[in-house]
C-alpha cells in the first residue's frame, strides 16, 4: 500500500515538474521589448501621417525608424524563446511584406502615398503592431494564436 502511495505520489511530482517547466519555455515579461514596441508605433504612425509629402523630406525620420526597427529585431533575436516575437518584428522590418518597412519602400517608390491609402495601412499596421504588444504585455494563449496565425504559424 505505501509503495502505491509513493508511486501515486511520484507520478504527481513528475507531472508538476515537467509542467511547470515547460511554461517557463516561454519569454517573460520585457519591459524594454514593450516600451521599444510603444516607440516604434507611435514613430512609425507619425511618419506614415507624413507621406503625403514627399519622400525625400522625411528621409532623417524614415532612416531613424529603420534603424529603431533593426535594432528591435536584433534584440528579439537574442532574447531565449522568443520564436514568435521575432518573427513578428522581422516581418515588421520587411521591405517586401506589407507592414512598416514595406510601406517606407512603397512610400519611397511612388515619392507620396494618397491619403486614403494612408489611413488604410495604417489601420493595418496599427493591428500588428497592437498584437505585438499585447502579446508582449501579457505574454497569454490568446494573443499568442493570434501573432501565430498572423505569422502561418498554426
Amino acid at each position: 500500500m505505501k509503495t502505491r502511495f509513493y508511486t501515486a505520489y511520484l507520478t504527481a511530482l513528475a507531472f508538476l515538474l515537467v509542467t511547470s517547466c515547460a511554461s517557463l519555455k516561454k519569454a517573460v515579461f520585457d519591459q524594454f521589448s514593450y516600451q521599444k514596441g510603444t516607440e516604434i508605433k507611435v514613430d512609425a504612425l507619425r511618419l506614415m501621417d507624413k507621406s503625403s509629402t514627399q519622400y525625400s523630406s522625411q528621409t532623417v525620420a524614415i532612416e531613424h525608424l529603420e534603424t529603431e526597427l533593426a535594432k528591435i529585431v536584433e534584440y528579439e533575436k537574442n532574447k531565449p524563446e522568443n520564436k514568435i516575437s521575432y518573427a513578428m518584428w522581422k516581418m515588421m522590418a520587411n521591405p517586401d511584406k506589407k507592414f512598416i518597412a514595406g510601406y517606407l519602400k512603397m512610400w519611397k517608390e511612388k515619392g507620396t502615398v494618397s491619403p486614403v491609402f494612408i489611413t488604410e495601412a495604417k489601420g493595418q499596421v496599427t493591428e500588428a503592431l497592437d498584437l505585438i504588444l499585447q502579446y508582449e504585455g501579457k505574454k497569454d494563449p490568446a494573443a499568442e494564436s493570434r501573432l501565430k496565425a498572423l505569422l502561418g504559424l498554426q
